[in-house]
């Protein structure tokens, strides 16, 4: 298995980062470009920033935020949130984005992560698939989209194999039963997209505790560990979360 990465994420609304649970009761976290650069000093290998209202506001990704979180940092900037197109993806991608993630588009549009994954390289398309969990799906998992508001009867594990044979390069799935939580990560789901699918894969949604981030190796089999709320608040910094896995034999780069 390849270095473990630590990613954290950047929940944007109204040009500053926040952090809820469940996707509401969102809380202000700072600034995006400071917590960007604190977050690379630190140590994180990449970081994700997510526009939580841009599809929910009909609109796309706010591309001055991109311009100025990727500015002050050289680690790989993954961008999510109201991409919906080809156009959305060149223009985030010229913004300063390495990556993009795509959600309720993809969903909408299955077309558009083929064609985007030939156009700009399946390594730059993420497929964001929110879930929750519901016993009338096959995986006992079902796409949600629109920030969480939205299901949408697609079983989640069956949509994460299309994804990949679409030409997606990563798959991030979230369990809105974990999002900000702080009680680990849905390592039910997690673990679950990971085996059916032969691509790295993001946990996501709910780390609170060292632990936790653990778990998400050892049991979730996760590639790349998102987290939002533990690092926005100062719980843990991202050299403590390495330094605890290092000393578990993950592989890490410190």
């Amino acid at each position: 298995m390849s270095k473990v990465k630590i990613m954290p994420c950047l929940d944007m609304k109204d040009g500053r980062v926040v952090k809820g649970v469940h996707f509401v009761d969102l809380k202000d976290a700072g600034d995006p470009a400071e917590n960007a650069a604190l977050y690379e000093r630190e140590g994180a290998d990449e970081l994700a920033m997510l526009d939580i209202a841009a599809t929910l506001e009909n609109r796309g990704t706010r591309l001055e935020w991109v311009k100025n979180v990727s500015s002050v940092i050289d680690i790989p900037l993954t961008v999510g949130g109201g991409i919906a197109s080809l156009e959305d993806i060149e223009l985030t991608l010229n913004a300063g984005a390495d990556k993009v993630s795509i959600n309720s588009a993809a969903v909408k549009y299955p077309d558009l992560i083929e064609q985007a994954s030939k156009k700009f390289g399946s390594d730059r398309i993420t497929v964001a698939i929110d879930g929750c969990r519901n016993s009338k799906m096959p995986s006992g998992f079902e796409v949600v989209v629109s920030g969480g508001t939205k299901p949408v009867g697609i079983d989640a594990v069956e949509w994460a194999k299309k994804c990949e044979a679409l030409g997606a390069g990563v798959i991030l799935p979230t369990s809105m039963d974990g999002d900000g939580t702080l009680d680990g990560y849905d390592l039910e789901y997690t673990r679950a997209i990971v085996d059916a699918v032969n691509l790295p894969i993001i946990a996501s949604g709910g780390a609170g505790k060292l632990s936790h981030f653990y778990d998400a190796v050892e049991q979730g089999k996760a590639s790349v560990l998102l987290a939002a709320s533990v690092f926005h608040f100062r719980t843990y910094s991202v050299q403590e979360v390495k330094e605890y896995l290092k000393e578990k034999n993950v592989d890490v780069n410190l």
